[in-house]
């Protein structure tokens, strides 16, 4: 039997603090203060056609929002999407790190078939509208190489010939731009990268949301498409308005196999360890502290494996345990792996690897690069925990056994919990000696069972018994006849003499 209790895991750890999109920098049209804290991004590789789909995380007035990302063409009008904010949610609720959960088979008495139950806990296209021309002021050095309107968003894509030039146009076209940004513009440059700069419509958005009456509406994600042969993210504009470290979960789709960094460690978080059961009721602080301490372990300039599987929809097990609904074909298609499918001679591989970076300039000189490789191996970050019986008692010698055993399980499920987190759990004594109670109160008919049966292998002394008596009897006998025969012998003898 199984079952799957859903749960929300927050898997990207600081979602819950002011957060903005992707990995690009943020500039404001007024003095308003934008730090980037957390970002989700899905990559898909299919030869050199990338498609990349970037969260809108930002909270705030959306009239603050802009967002800058280096791209390596001048994309055009049906390069540039919206999607829906769901996308996320399913990919990160099928990809999350997430606990397995199994039920002891019943003991005292024995009425339930010996089954283990499973569960798992889990911490879990539009249309585009007509081109838009907006009254840029033009700077030297700056060129305005396209500009659209998609949905909620207007999108300039410049081409600037350095950085300082760029920051003029930004600034003199009412962007606030953080102080930092210059000097991280300038490798971008000198690559002959373009900028797609993208801004909230605020009479599209308030069209869309009539309903709503401060400036806070929720953004959706934006997609681009474009032909490279470089497979990278770029992670160094997002850390030019950054006071501290950022957290970004990067999905990456490919035919072939995992995916991994070239320019920094790909290492895999702790998994498949067997923790406490209480740490399933703060399991994101649990797996927060975890992931801190892989982090600080390889010196905080690694990048960390959270998820790989084949997600090929006719893949039978395509998780273990599985905690979100099965990303489907449609799903797939939307995140840009158009070959995806269900029938006919290819069916087309998918494969997603879900990595998880904590950056900053100190650790991160360079932006993220990738590879595919062939490796198609299973990966999950997955924590088990062991219930013990719900409905029968321990007063049985196999309960007793077993209650024993707990123990010494329990024992290594805290163990593994401050390897895991590098700290002691709190009410570790409590928990390792929660059924203490029940083996004591049947301690002393313990002992008295095993008394009877230490004296049902004694042998009695003192007299001996008529068993012992018929065991003596043949050498008793023995013993007559062989002195009749020597007496007989020597009676023999003493005639012949004397004769």
């Amino acid at each position: 039997m199984k079952k799957i209790i859903p749960a929300v895991l927050a898997a990207v750890m600081f979602a819950q603090q002011p957060a903005s999109a992707f990995c690009g920098f943020y500039v404001a049209k007024t003095d308003a203060t934008l730090l980037n804290k957390a970002s989700q991004v899905i990559v898909t590789r299919d030869g050199n056609r990338n498609v990349v789909t970037m969260s809108s995380d930002f909270q705030g007035d959306v009239k603050d929002f802009a967002m800058v990302v280096p791209v390596p063409v001048v994309l055009k009008r049906n390069q540039i999407r919206v999607k829906e904010r769901s996308i996320f949610e399913k990919f990160n609720d099928y990809t999350a790190p997430r606990m397995a959960e199994y039920y002891d088979p019943e003991i005292c008495p024995r009425t339930l078939a010996d089954t283990t139950y499973f569960y798992a806990y889990n911490f879990a296209t539009t249309t585009g509208n007509a081109t838009v021309l907006l009254d840029y002021k033009s700077v030297q050095g700056v060129k305005v190489e396209a500009q659209y309107k998609v949905d909620e968003y207007d999108v300039v894509i410049l081409s600037a010939t350095e950085s300082g030039g760029l920051k003029t146009w930004l600034l003199q076209n009412g962007y606030k731009i953080p102080d930092k940004a210059e000097e991280v513009l300038n490798p971008y440059i000198a690559s002959n990268m373009k900028f797609f700069v993208v801004k909230a419509n605020m009479d599209e958005i308030r069209r869309r949301n009539p309903y709503v009456s401060n400036g806070v509406f929720p953004l959706r994600p934006i997609q681009i498409e474009f032909e490279s042969p470089k497979f990278m993210l770029p992670i160094r504009l997002g850390m030019a308005n950054a006071t501290e470290s950022q957290d970004m979960v990067v999905y990456l789709l490919s035919r072939k196999g995992r995916i991994e960094t070239t320019n920094y460690r790909t290492v895999g978080v702790p998994t498949n360890m067997d923790v406490p059961v209480f740490v399933a009721d703060k399991f994101t602080d649990f797996y927060h502290k975890v992931y801190q301490r892989a982090l600080n372990k390889n010196e905080r300039n690694a990048v960390f494996l959270e998820y790989a599987w084949d997600v090929t929809p006719q893949n039978p097990v395509p998780c273990d345990p599985c905690v979100g609904t099965p990303l489907y074909v449609n799903d797939l298609h939307d995140a840009g792996a158009s070959w995806a499918s269900v029938s006919g001679p290819n069916t087309g591989q998918v494969y997603i690897t879900r990595l998880h970076v904590t950056y900053d300039r100190a650790h991160y000189p360079q932006d993220l690069m990738f590879q595919e490789t062939p490796n198609r191996e299973n990966f999950q970050a997955r924590y088990v925990r062991h219930i013990p019986p719900r409905y029968s008692g321990f007063s049985c010698y196999e309960g007793q056994r077993y209650l024993r055993q707990l123990n010494e399980r329990r024992l290594t499920e805290l163990e593994n919990y401050k390897q895991l987190t590098g700290e002691n759990a709190s009410g570790a004594m409590e928990y390792l000696h929660q059924f203490d109670n029940q083996l004591r109160a049947f301690t002393a008919e313990e002992k008295a069972r095993n008394e009877r049966e230490k004296q049902n292998e004694i042998i009695p002394t003192g007299g001996g018994s008529n068993h012992d008596n018929n065991n003596n009897l043949p050498m008793l006998l023995l013993s007559i006849l062989t002195l009749t025969v020597v007496f007989f012998a020597l009676s023999r003898t003493r005639l012949t003499v004397a004769s």
